[in-house]
């Protein structure tokens, strides 16, 4: 196991690492007293994968694990994200970027969040991603939250199925994906495209920027076109993981929308 040690809390979060990555578990904690069923079939799987476990008084689960821990733990690898059910781990930079887009049967559906640095919000976003069917998240590897303790259980499980790929070079990569074949969508306040009147099929990705600047220039003038998202109240803006939800899944009711020839014409 090589990298540094890392820690994960959260039902979620760490059944799905024992489940995805039994192997980059060191330990796991569970609070001491507490018999939920959750937590019980936690304790059962890490005896069926001979994970070491240790039970802990919640007040020391507390001292150790500061946070909506749920009474679970676990001690683990550097691990960035792993994809299993989506042809296997592809975290890292521009050539797995490459093999992950080989390795599709259907178009793609990317999540690219350039300068996102909040941990919880880049969590959100691969749950959502993940609930999308998105097939990965692109990542900058500077001026980007890590994924660490808060994100993972963000996520809530997501983080080991959904590819985080780190890019050095977000530019590079965008251009690589117009050279795939992908639409770049970028969102923006200032979109000149309605979200709900912009065709979102076929192969593409959506692009997002930091949480206060949105949209680097650079990053902007890759896009092949902007979009926003129809604001009815006296807020603005939405956060920014709030935004890539509600756009990832216009693009999945799009993609998954059946032709109108399909369904029957019920004029009278």
């Amino acid at each position: 196991m090589s990298g540094k040690s890392q820690w994960t809390m959260g039902i979620h979060a760490v059944t799905a690492l024992l489940r995805c990555r039994p192997d980059s578990v060191i330990q796991v904690y569970t609070q001491q007293g507490r018999e939920d069923a959750r937590l019980e079939e936690i304790r059962a799987l890490c005896l069926k994968l001979g994970v070491p476990l240790q039970q802990l008084p919640r007040r020391q689960m507390d001292r150790q694990y500061p946070g909506v821990h749920q009474g679970v733990a676990a001690h683990h690898g550097d691990v960035q994200s792993a994809a299993p059910r989506r042809g296997g781990r592809t975290s890292g930079g521009e050539q797995e970027l490459a093999a992950l887009l080989a390795g599709l049967h259907h178009e793609p559906l990317l999540l690219v969040l350039d300068g996102v640095t909040d941990p919880h919000n880049l969590g959100a976003c691969l749950r959502s991603a993940d609930a999308a069917g998105a097939h990965g998240v692109i990542i900058p590897k500077d001026r980007a939250a890590p994924l660490n303790a808060a994100a993972r259980k963000a996520a809530s499980g997501a983080a080991e199925n959904v590819p985080l790929l780190r890019v050095s070079n977000l530019a590079r990569s965008l251009k690589t994906l117009k050279q795939q074949g992908l639409w770049l969508a970028g969102a923006a306040e200032d979109g000149g495209n309605s979200l709900y009147g912009q065709d979102l099929r076929g192969p593409l990705a959506l692009v997002f920027g930091s949480e206060g600047g949105g949209l680097r220039r650079l990053t902007r003038q890759h896009c092949d076109f902007l979009l926003s998202i129809p604001m009815a109240g006296s807020v603005p803006s939405l956060n920014v993981s709030v935004a890539a939800a509600v756009c990832l899944f216009e693009a999945v009711r799009q993609r998954t929308a059946a032709p109108l020839a399909q369904r029957g014409d019920f004029s009278l």
